[in-house]
């Protein structure tokens, strides 16, 4: 039996998909014949010779466009069968600040998408398969869905399965309800019920009915399928996680030459997809109130050290290349003294990407550095303790903080989002962060600053005693999918409601804050050298109209070295034996220097201990229009970017 998986737009063109790798992984251990076709690179190549079209272009619709609907959009006239005027959709968009480029491009793509859908499908059915599969995750399903509609036409015969992220919980159910022709929907992790279903195909078993009076597919968990009068069926999915043992590693033979020969090729390095654990450790205990990820099995589960670290080195052996992103939620504390240590001690010469957990302390991310990781997601997402015990992060505005300036000692860049739009957040857990900003320039700026919106299995999703109880499905979904309510409220996985927390005036003087952080950073400096007798400090930030600043008596030397962690001023007091009125003066000195940030009483220093990442440093010219960075600080929709293209590869990984 001949089966192909396809990966559709507008999935990141520089990296395979996890999720099709593993799951090509299973099928071909039970014998079957699996292709993996990235029609996302095929886009690539044929777009460009359609319209103007180029890197910046693809970004805004993996990325950014996301929040907006935009990429899904794109493909919805081919799903329909009927491309529209797009007047409506382009105010949706001008609402959201996109440009009026912006818009008038993606009403080209929509007009020209349909051509596209036809030449994959020609290609398709050149094939002959007996089972095309479609993995799709943020903006895939249209064009998946598009895809499948016009294959089944052509090819009555041929069995259409769906998986991902887009198809968990109640969004699978939906999907599988409200188009006919996908004939299985996979929820959850499909490591054990895609290759069951193939066999299921293969063995003529589908439709079948047993000795027990049941159906041949009933016992496939998770499993969305018709019953021979064509009711859809919906498999009780399993609460039982798969373990780590089972999670097997991807197949990517193929993908590299496919790239090369494309125009991605010039657009970006490749970059592997590798994963070690499933599951989020502080989410079962603690689960972020915004986030909607792990929507199904929560549970944290991580390959041996051994087995991970084989996997990694074996993938970057094969394939050639030493760019990794490790999609996990949150790394497994055990791989710090395990994975991280014996790649620090190795010849390899890995540049790495990991989600960790903020409070992670000094000499943790020296062990990420120096096992070559480039840099790291650690949720910061605000300064404000307040704001983070809204959120239920379990860490403090100083931690954060710290955890900026650590890692920029020890070589490893951050990335993070500056979050707002909490209930029950107040103006002050703002206004008393701001006017620190410039103290923070040196250190790495977030991507942008954006109010949240409400993700399905989030628990202001599931709790609307948290402060969203009238929720609705984003404005775009009916746009693209022209379904009843009902439908729409079990597909989408983004929904809006009336605004919480600040108001847009201090949103936008936020906004403008970090605008003006990112445009500082490049050429700001804060860093410090021990002598043992005297602390120098090095300034370049443009807030502060100092340069050199030299600690030297015991007093400055002892509080410096304290501050290392977050303390408060007692406290401080009662561990060096200084006077309470003297650790005032100094920490009201250092405040107005820029040497220290304070939130609720504590206090922690900002001096990085070296320059690692100057030659990592570009200064922004003009800000591109697709980057977050660049949309208003409160698009009505009330939109949140968090780093979508990792959370794009960790969402997908291993859901079919």
């Amino acid at each position: 039996m001949r089966t192909v998986l396809v990966h559709m737009p507008w999935a990141a063109v520089h990296v395979p998909s996890l999720a099709l790798g593993i799951l090509r992984t299973a099928a071909q251990r039970r014998g079957h014949e699996v292709t993996v076709r990235y029609a996302n690179l095929d886009f690539a190549d044929w777009v460009v010779g359609e319209i103007e079209f180029g890197r910046s272009e693809l970004q805004f619709y993996t990325e950014s466009s996301y929040f907006l609907g935009a990429g899904d959009w794109v493909f919805a006239g081919a799903l329909h069968g009927m491309p529209a005027d797009g007047e409506s959709f382009a105010r949706l968009l001008a609402d959201a600040g996109a440009s009026p480029a912006r818009i008038e491009l993606t009403r080209a793509l929509h007009r020209i998408a349909p051509r596209f859908v036809d030449r994959v499908v020609a290609d398709l059915v050149d094939l002959d398969p007996d089972v095309v599969g479609f993995t799709t995750t943020f903006q895939q399903n249209t064009a998946s869905l598009a895809v499948a509609r016009l294959l089944k036409e052509r090819l009555p015969g041929v069995r259409i399965v769906f998986g991902g992220a887009n198809c968990e919980g109640p969004q699978g159910v939906a999907l599988h309800r409200a188009f006919g022709f996908v004939d299985f929907v996979v929820r959850g992790e499909g490591e054990r019920t895609f290759p069951a279903l193939l066999d299921a195909i293969d063995q003529g078993t589908v439709g079948s009915v047993g000795s027990d009076g049941t159906e041949g597919l009933s016992d496939l968990p998770g499993l969305c399928w018709r019953a021979a009068d064509g009711t859809p069926v919906a498999n009780p999915a399993t609460e039982i996680p798969l373990p780590p043992e089972e999670i097997l590693p991807p197949t990517y033979d193929g993908f590299f030459e496919r790239m090369g020969a494309s125009v991605a090729a010039s657009w970006h390095a490749p970059t592997l997809l590798v994963e070690g654990a499933r599951g989020c450790w502080w989410g079962e205990k603690h689960h972020c109130t915004f986030c909607g990820l792990n929507g199904s099995l929560m549970q944290f589960r991580s390959k041996s050290p051994d087995a991970f670290l084989a996997e990694l080195l074996d993938l970057a052996r094969r394939h050639r290349v030493l760019d990794f992103v490790v999609v996990d939620n949150i790394i497994d504390m055990r791989y710090f003294d395990t994975v991280l240590r014996a790649l620090a001690e190795s010849d390899h010469d890995l540049r790495l990407h990991f989600e960790v957990k903020s409070n992670l302390r000094r000499h943790h991310f020296q062990a990420l550095g120096d096992a070559g990781a480039a840099q790291v997601q650690p949720g910061i997402e605000n300064l404000s303790s307040h704001v983070l015990r809204l959120m239920d992060k379990g860490v403090s505005g100083c931690q954060n903080v710290r955890s900026l300036r650590d890692a920029q000692s020890s070589g490893v860049s951050v990335s993070w989002n500056y979050l707002f739009g909490f209930p029950g957040e107040l103006d002050g857990d703002y206004t008393s962060v701001l006017g620190q900003l410039p103290a923070l320039h040196h250190l790495d700026p977030p991507a942008g600053s954006m109010r949240i919106c409400i993700e399905r299995f989030s628990p202001y999703f599931d709790r609307p005693e948290l402060g969203f109880p009238d929720l609705r499905p984003a404005a775009q979904y009916r746009e693209i999918y022209r379904l009843p309510d009902d439908d729409l409220a079990d597909l989408a996985y983004l929904f809006t409601a009336p605004p919480r927390g600040i108001g847009g005036d201090l949103a936008a003087t936020l906004g403008a804050a970090v605008e003006r952080w990112r445009a500082e950073h490049p050429h700001s400096r804060l860093t410090y050298h021990d002598f043992g007798d005297r602390i120098m400090l090095i300034n370049s930030r443009p807030a502060y109209d100092w340069t050199v600043l030299d600690l030297t008596t015991p007093a400055e030397l002892g509080l410096f070295r304290a501050l290392d962690q977050p303390r408060g001023a007692a406290a401080l007091a009662r561990r060096l034996r200084i006077g309470p009125a003297a650790v005032a003066a100094l920490l009201e000195r250092w405040t107005d220097a820029g040497l220290v940030f304070h939130d609720e009483g504590k206090y922690v220093q900002l001096a990085v201990e070296a320059e690692n990442q100057v030659l990592m440093r570009v200064r922004p010219g003009v800000v591109d229009e697709t980057s977050a960075a660049a949309r208003p600080a409160e698009p009505p929709g009330a939109e949140r970017r968090d780093t979508a293209r990792w959370e794009e590869d960790r969402r997908g990984a291993a859901a079919g």
